[in-house]
């Protein structure tokens, strides 16, 4: 039944590697099940028959699809199946997305669909990398033009060696997480996070990476030359060539004139007269082609800006090819967040904004990996006002996802720990005007807000992009791309880090892949831009962390308790947690591990409600101070309850530092007073006292002694039984 139906075989990093195919989805293009240790990814690679009409680019589209049956969960939802997909399936997308884009003919607009369908999950095997290695097989076993293969690796940093494809326990001591895509020659795409790595290290990681590539491109050339298919022919979109040689030599001086200034604004206006002037000539020359005359105009300004590059080391904004644009940094400009910073890189300017939380404010997570939340968060937002142009809102597209998730990963390593700071943070960054590294924009002005918040960050953390141009044997980087540089040149890529080390990149490439010397220029050129931007512009605009939160942040504290003891924090049915944030307006969460959360506007109350907490775990000590609240007054004294179920006399004569002639005189129930332990009688009895309390804590002079009064008796009947209810009888 299955007569197509083929196995192969090699070894992964020290675990096997199976692909199957000419079993399952028969009708796709290409298609293979890739079954890495016990992680099995299905992958299917589909092409339209026709091309799609009216468009200008290759619609490509790579979907990364979580079944939570993968990992035996039922999904939270309210229909309690998949739905949208998470943000780390978005960042998947994009990521098997980069390396395979550039491999397609430019001119081909057929749609072309790759959908990895996540099967099973072991989390010792990385499905992302199943899913990357099996759209490479799926494409390259297709009939779909594709000039591939690639093949694509994780390399982490444990005990100083490099490690291909980490497993669960070494991801979670690695001091880097690096994934990188490679065609047989050349490096595809970087996608890294890592704890202050040095430019060194990283290179060395990366390279290491790209190697163990080379044996899985192998493996999938094999697969190539025994099943493959012929590829199809397509019809191209691309203009002749005297078309394009006319056109360009109409425009090009035109072209030339408009496009020689640093505003956006004015590049966009001064070109509109060139279009309508090459519409108009060549209109009647190409009838029923002005898609292929704007293709025209386009190959034109990408003429233009290539040569001013490479020619003549010309910038369009009249840059040195390692200057960057006007640069600024503000802090605190919105009075009533927690924390706000502005950066502002020529015409791209991001504000972001720091929110602290308390720990419940965690966000959950219902994917297939180990992860079920997170407490640091960053949200990138990309209106349409910032390029100008008048898109309704319909939420975070998948940029908007990605660029978030870049700026995040720059900023974990430099967050503090939650035993140090117990807060959620969000950020989110609002891009203002966009003309080119927002997401880097966006990493340094979250290290502002971070700051202006009094977030106890290890260090400061910038982001800077590195262009690149390539022309045969040619090629030449420049530092912090605008936008035009961006869209005409051949690659962006994005470091954050510290002034130690790397902490982020993100590569994104329009050409085959990269040399190794390339990257080594790119992480070089990108470290002293983030030094300067560092020292220059954003520890002037805020020198060091602010000491004290925002008086709008809620504060928190945090505690370690028994586990234990976690039962009597909390009482029956919650009733003495409940009555310990009542009491003292507070937020409180309890680990199973016995870390304790307390969160509220005033601090004193914070601290109130730990010391309750802490009367319920350890028991009172004679000598020990604690605020306790008046329950019962007696002829004889008050009582005062220090923590739920612990409660203590506070005798007349030790009432206050004069002679008390009625308790009502000095406390009434329901009022918080500072009390000292005096002693716990045999029975478990606590003798308070508010006289010692004012001494020792507040320097109060006593008036009198108390040996002028009658001292505290060791038995008053059962005053320790609380006084019962009489309740009427009725027949």
């Amino acid at each position: 039944m299955f007569e197509n139906f083929k196995v192969y075989e090699t070894e992964f990093a020290g675990r096997p590697l199976v692909v199957e195919t000419g079993k399952m989805a028969q009708l796709a293009n290409g298609e293979c099940l890739v079954r890495y240790g016990e992680t099995v990814v299905h992958v299917a690679a589909t092409a339209s028959a026709k091309p799609r009409d009216g468009i200008d680019f290759f619609p490509l589209s790579v979907d990364f699809e979580e079944k939570l049956y993968s990992v035996g969960k039922i999904p939270g939802s309210f229909l309690k199946r998949e739905g949208r997909p998470t943000d780390k399936a978005i960042l998947v997308c994009r990521m098997i997305d980069r390396p395979i884009r550039p491999l397609f003919p430019k001119d081909m607009r057929n749609d072309v669909s790759i959908v990895c369908t996540v099967m099973s999950v072991d989390q010792d095997c990385s499905p992302e990398i199943a899913a990357m290695v099996g759209t490479s097989i799926a494409l390259s076993i297709s009939d779909i033009p594709w000039n591939g293969p690639i093949s694509g690796v994780s390399v982490g940093l444990v005990d100083g060696e490099f490690v291909i494809n980490p497993n669960a326990e070494q991801r979670k001591v690695s001091e880097m997480a690096v994934t990188v895509a490679s065609t047989s020659e050349r490096i595809a795409m970087i996608e890294a996070g890592a704890f202050e790595i040095s430019d060194e290290v990283m290179y060395n990681g990366i390279m290491a990476g790209h190697e163990a590539n080379q044996k899985i491109i192998a493996f999938i050339k094999g697969i190539q030359a025994e099943i493959g298919k012929a590829k199809f022919e397509y019809p191209s979109n691309e203009p002749e060539p005297e078309m394009f040689e006319a056109i360009k030599a109409f425009a090009e001086d035109d072209v030339r004139a408009a496009l020689d200034t640093d505003d956006k604004t004015v590049r966009d206006e001064r070109l509109k007269p060139v279009y309508e002037k090459v519409h108009e000539k060549f209109d009647e020359v190409y009838p029923e082609q002005g898609a292929k005359i704007d293709e025209c105009m386009y190959k034109t300004q990408k003429y233009v800006v290539r040569r001013w590059l490479l020619d003549e080391q010309k910038r369009v904004d009249g840059r040195g090819m390692n200057d960057m644009r006007p640069l600024a940094a503000e802090v605190a400009l919105l009075p009533r967040v927690h924390g706000s910073g502005m950066f502002t890189r020529g015409q791209t300017q991001v504000l972001t904004v720091a929110t602290l939380g308390s720990i419940r404010d965690n966000q959950l997570l219902d994917g297939i990996d180990e992860e079920e939340s997170k407490r640091y968060i960053h949200h990138y937002n990309f209106p349409s006002y910032s390029v100008g142009e008048t898109r309704p809102s319909r939420g975070p597209g998948r940029r908007e996802v990605g660029h978030g998730a870049l700026a995040e990963r720059a900023l974990v390593p430099v967050i503090p720990d939650v035993d140090e700071f117990p807060y959620t943070i969000r950020l989110v960054s609002e891009v203002l005007s966009s003309n080119g590294s927002t997401s880097q924009a966006s990493i340094c002005g979250s290290t502002l807000a971070l700051m202006d918040a009094g977030v106890p960050i290890k260090a400061p953390v910038a982001g800077i992009s590195c262009g690149l141009i390539t022309e045969g044997d040619r090629w030449m980087t420049m530092v912090d791309i605008q936008g035009i540089e961006d869209f005409f040149g051949d690659m962006d890529f994005k470091v954050g880090g510290t002034k130690k080390g790397i902490t982020a990149i993100q590569m994104d490439l329009k050409i085959s892949g990269l040399l190794p010397e390339m990257v080594k220029e790119a992480l070089e050129k990108t470290h002293k831009a983030r030094n300067y931007i560092i020292d220059e512009i954003m520890l002037k605009a805020i020198p060091e962390v602010r000491p004290e939160l925002s008086k709008y942040a809620p504060k928190m504290l945090s505690m370690q308790i028994p586990v234990d003891k976690i039962r009597e924090v909390i009482g029956s049915g919650g009733k003495v947690i409940q009555k310990i944030c009542a009491e003292c307006d507070i937020k409180m969460d309890i680990e199973e591990d016995g870390h304790v959360f307390i969160s509220g506007i005033d601090i004193e109350k914070c601290h109130r409600a730990m010391d309750i907490v802490d009367t319920i775990v350890n028991d009172p000590e004679p000598g020990s101070y604690y605020n306790g609240k008046v329950t019962r007054i007696m002829d004889f004294g008050a009582f005062v309850e220090i923590a739920p179920g612990k409660e203590g006399l506070v005798h007349i004569s030790r009432l206050d530092i004069k002679r008390t002639e009625k308790v009502t005189d000095v406390v009434n129930v329901g009022d918080v007073v500072k009390v000292k332990v005096l002693e716990i009688d045999d029975k478990g009895r606590l003798n308070l006292s508010r006289r010692d309390a004012l001494i020792d804590l507040d320097g109060a002079v006593p008036e009198n002694t108390v040996s002028e009064d009658r001292g505290p008796r060791r038995d008053h009947g059962d005053w320790d039984r609380r006084p019962r209810r009489d309740h009427d009888r009725r027949s």
